[in-house]
């Protein structure tokens, strides 16, 4: 329970539904779904189409989603795979011969073919009551007559300032006047309103083809890209069962690959051999084992993971009992393990969005253009912010995650959901690129090891041992930072804190629903 002398956020409690986003004006919106009769899913999306608007740095149409998808809070789980693929002219050869060995961040092949919008319109054929043409009305309204920026998506717009000086049509859309927006600015983008009301009114085939799939096509080719209407045209989206793992006697559940949620399962099962319980919450010992767990499983993802399309991926042995514990025996208390190098290419940005309904449908939802403001290219005419996750791709032949025609990439994103006996018990996210394994670990292991609430659990401090460098929030504690570097961790503050979470925990025997967001963005949990 937090202590009402200081700072902080109090759990928000319901009995019907909950939501939980990095935004106020969408969980608004989504709460207004719920209570209009609208499902866990068409509340999920109507949040998520209204935050494409105005949290532009993280999301938007032109980027992926992935979600989990339990109805009724029990039995089968239903995973969504919403992410894009390369061109069909995307072979790591052309790649070589341009002298290009890895994909940059703001050119056009970083940009994959945008799944969201396909994503969104099969969870709602599944799970919705609602279609796009009623759930897109509050992300159209918001584009068409302006929206506030909050000050959290004022701070990245600022440190994205010269990449949108820079970018296609970043400055025209998205630098009024020329200056970045700032927080209380009203900022409006009408080709983007009618972009979306073209989708409203004719369906997922309004963007995959026609004049919308013509101005993103026109506006990548004339960039040099190799995207061809017929890319757009074919994409579809992946309905899978989620990978799972046994943790504290709760079932985890992630999006298989080419998703990275195998990623946080692979630092569960390496922590489950320990008891975190010995240590403080923010003690050397617990930071140490968290980054120890999360070297491995990164050195796994880079070695073995990428589009199952396309790599045979043995995710029976990664996940078994013997994998974890011949890595754990390996890690030592009192130094690091030695390791190779792993850089992952990217580390982007995100919106995760949870809901529950009054029925109990559970839905862990994940949005994303990527880096901050994607690849920084925005369709001509019709306003859409693309996605460069293709800049997540390897050019190396024979590596698991090497570019390919119609390849998935290997992604950051994954919405998480944990279940006992069968029944959703949390469902939970956090954001922030490579982050999101080693937070949504983090959090997990503050509700089941030392008994936070789901707020408390979020607002607990972050690091994050990336690129060989152990990135800590200015929260974690001075002694515990002097314990790292004397383990041998090369240790640096963060200048922009990890991520952001949002987690919404069910109370089946009282009937409630607890939920928590994060104070690193500017949203909320709201309920009724």
């Amino acid at each position: 329970m937090r202590n009402f002398h200081f700072a902080g956020r109090s759990t928000v409690h319901a009995r019907n539904a909950m939501v939980a986003t990095s935004h106020p004006q969408a969980s608004l919106a989504a709460i207004e779904v719920l209570q209009a009769g609208g499902t866990a899913a068409d509340a999920a999306i109507a949040a998520s189409a209204l935050l494409a608007v105005i949290e532009p740095q993280s999301t938007g149409i032109g980027g992926d989603c992935f979600a989990l998808y339990q109805p009724k809070g029990t039995g089968k789980i239903v995973a969504y795979n919403g992410s894009g693929r390369a061109p069909a002219a995307a072979k790591a050869e052309w790649f070589l011969e341009q002298g290009i060995d890895a994909i940059p961040l703001t050119s056009p092949h970083s940009v994959t073919i945008p799944g969201a919008i396909d994503a969104w319109a099969t969870i709602l054929r599944d799970h919705g009551r609602f279609g796009l043409d009623k759930l897109l009305q509050p992300a159209i309204k918001a584009a068409a007559e302006g929206y506030v920026v909050a000050p959290r998506i004022a701070f990245d717009w600022k440190h994205g300032f010269e990449k949108l000086k820079k970018g296609a049509n970043t400055a025209r859309y998205l630098l009024p006047h020329g200056e970045i927006a700032k927080t209380g600015d009203v900022i409006t983008q009408p080709e983007l309103a009618a972009t979306l009301k073209l989708i409203a009114d004719n369906g997922p085939d309004a963007f995959y083809k026609g004049a919308v799939a013509e101005d993103m096509v026109e506006t990548l080719r004339k960039l040099g890209g190799l995207h061809t209407l017929e890319d757009f045209a074919e994409h579809s989206t992946e309905t899978t069962s989620p990978l799972g793992t046994i943790y504290k006697g709760f079932d985890v559940w992630q999006c298989p690959p080419n998703g990275p949620g195998i990623t946080m399962l692979v630092m569960l099962n390496i922590l489950s051999r320990f008891d975190l319980t010995k240590f403080d919450p923010l003690s050397v010992e617990r930071f140490h084992l968290e980054a120890e767990a999360s070297r491995i499983a990164f050195m796994m993802r880079e070695e073995h993971i990428g589009d199952p399309a396309h790599v045979d991926i043995d995710v029976v042995r990664i996940l078994a009992r013997e994998f974890g514990e011949e890595h754990c025996s390996k890690i030592a208390l009192d130094k690091m393990l030695d390791l190779p190098h792993v850089a992952p290419p990217m580390n982007p940005s995100t919106v995760y969005i949870t809901v529950v309904d009054e029925d109990r449908n559970v839905c862990s939802f994940i949005n994303s253009i990527a880096h901050s403001f994607g690849s920084a290219i925005i369709s001509d005419k019709t306003g859409i912010l693309l996605q460069n996750r293709g800049a997540g791709f390897r050019v190396q032949p024979g590596h698991p995650n090497c570019i390919a025609p119609k390849k998935r990439p290997l992604h950051t994103i994954i919405p998480a959901l944990a279940t006992e006996g069968g029944r959703a018990r949390m469902s939970f996210g956090v954001m922030g690129g490579q982050y999101q394994p080693v937070g949504q670990v983090h959090v997990l292991t503050n509700v089941l090891d030392y008994g936070m609430d789901i707020q408390e659990a979020i607002d607990l401090p972050r690091g994050l041992h990336y690129e060989s460098v152990y990135q800590l929030e200015d929260g974690v504690p001075a002694a515990t930072v002097e314990g790292l570097k004397a383990l041998g961790h090369q240790v640096t503050s963060v200048g922009t804190p990890h991520g952001g979470a949002q987690g919404i925990w069910i109370d089946w025997d009282k009937g409630t629903l607890t939920g928590g967001s994060d104070p690193r963005k500017d949203g909320c949990a709201l309920g009724y």
